[in-house]
């Protein structure tokens, strides 16, 4: 299939009663990995930049990448801008090729924070790519602490931006490595209430897989962010690899071995979040 946008995919699943994955990408290897776990599960998946990796791969390359994976899929595939910074870094992504892109404005003042939104989605919406934005803030690990979401807050931004995914702060935080966040699930019932956009939750990985279950298939919280649980599971691979073969130095060897163990990992998010087996 070819590439598709955010609202692509998330509008069925939000009616239909289920999540997407918007997986973390680093490189070649995790984002092959990634399809391969889509097709395999035959569910739509988001390759999603942030800006650990555009740090280290610049977003041409980027763009390339998941363009020619989306074009060889035989499922939807989102390329999506994560974190973007600043409308020029919106902008640059479109016209590299992604086909979603979220600003983060959540560190701003609600009015520049819709402001800034609202003329990236307008820039967006006009490239025909998708938009999501961040109200609220969701913290850190050993970082900077949460700001929950106002359901009147959140009211206000869907209104006057017009993005197509709405990101909220209701108990997930980035970069868990353990399943330890308390979702507020009134939270979720009052913030959906008030807005139609579908919902998302950044920081998935510190969600325990039966409120990221219920939270897909009973609310609109249509996309989980999944990166910390998949990259442990890299590392762990790479060194299982490296410890069975030391005398191995070749680049491609050496990271084919944490293909499977990835897609495996993914596979098992996906059919978590994604519909009931009887509903694909």
């Amino acid at each position: 299939m070819s590439l598709v946008t955010l609202g692509d995919v998330l509008m069925p699943a939000r009616d239909r009663g289920y999540a997407v994955a918007g997986v973390v990408v680093l490189g070649w290897e995790d984002a092959r990995a990634y399809v391969n776990a889509a097709e395999a599960e035959g569910l739509p998946v988001i390759l999603q930049a942030g800006p650990g990796c555009r740090a280290h791969t610049p977003l041409p390359v980027l763009a390339a990448m998941f363009k020619a994976l989306a074009q060889n899929a035989s499922v939807p595939v989102v390329a999506h801008l994560d974190h973007g910074a600043s409308l020029e870094e919106c902008r640059a992504a479109i016209e590299c090729g992604f086909s979603s892109v979220m600003f983060d404005g959540s560190r701003l003042p609600l009015q520049q924070n819709i402001a800034e939104t609202r003329a990236v989605a307008d820039m967006a919406h006009a490239a025909r790519v998708s938009c999501e934005g961040e109200i609220g803030f969701v913290g850190y690990a050993d970082g900077d602490a949460s700001a929950s979401t106002s359901t009147v807050d959140a009211a206000r931004f869907a209104a006057q931006t017009g993005v197509d995914a709405l990101a909220i702060s209701v108990g997930n935080v980035h970069l868990q490595k353990v399943q330890m966040a308390t979702i507020n699930v009134g939270a979720v019932r009052a913030i959906e209430a008030a807005t139609a956009v579908p919902l998302v939750i950044h920081g998935g990985s510190g969600v325990p897989g039966d409120m990221r279950q219920f939270l897909a298939r009973n609310t609109n919280v249509s996309k989980f962010n999944i990166g910390t649980e998949l990259r442990m599971m890299f590392g762990a691979a790479l060194r299982k690899s490296l410890a069975a073969e030391p005398d191995l130095f070749d680049r491609i060897a050496l990271l084919k071995a944490v293909e499977v163990p990835i897609m495996d990992a993914t596979r098992a998010v996906l059919r978590q979040i994604g519909p009931a087996s009887g509903e694909r």
